[in-house]
């Protein structure tokens, strides 16, 4: 509740951000998020994600607070606690065959790919660790990644790819 008063203090409405993103089998479902980033507002010059993202939203973000809505999410069972992130629907297409298993499991809130980098890794990496997960998962692995997740969250580390406020854009990867 105080983080959602926070937002609409700083931000104003809507404190949520909802987004369609792909989900198991790459159906989709509306991810729920808390709002880090004033709206598009071409007239103030606020268009990249470096002009919209406030020092409020940069810190919500490093302390991932803004991922608790998501917990919905996992309750109406659009995603788990542990599983590859549920990335942008037009990246769905450009996938390879092999990046494009993550979608054999529900998306997570927490993933092998956030717990060995999160955004600091290249997206190869971060695709080749999300379709690892999904052929070894398992109760110990998700145990894992939980428990490792509780120390990236408290460094707050990764949250940003080096030389981007959040993350590049995926274009493709044909080498995976």
């Amino acid at each position: 509740m105080g983080v959602a008063i926070a937002v609409r203090l700083k931000l104003g409405r809507p404190v949520l951000f909802r987004q369609l993103r792909p989900g198991k089998d790459c159906t989709p479902f509306t991810l729920l998020k808390f709002r880090s980033m004033h709206g598009v507002n071409h007239v103030k010059g606020l268009v990249s994600d470096a002009q919209r993202l406030t020092p409020f939203g940069r810190a919500l973000r490093a302390a991932s607070l803004d991922e608790l809505p998501t917990l919905w999410n996992v309750l109406c069972g659009d995603m788990s606690m542990v599983g590859p992130r549920p990335l942008l629907m037009e990246y769905v297409e450009r996938y390879t065959p092999e990046q494009a298993r993550r979608h054999e499991v529900r998306p997570g809130i927490t993933g092998l790919a956030q717990v060995s980098g999160r955004n600091r890794l290249p997206w190869q990496e971060r695709l080749i660790l999300d379709a690892r997960y999904v052929s070894e998962r398992s109760l110990l692995l998700d145990a894992w990644i939980i428990f490792k997740t509780v120390g990236v969250v408290i460094r707050r580390e990764g949250s940003s790819e080096p030389g981007h406020v959040t993350s590049s854009i995926f274009n493709g990867n044909t080498t995976t």
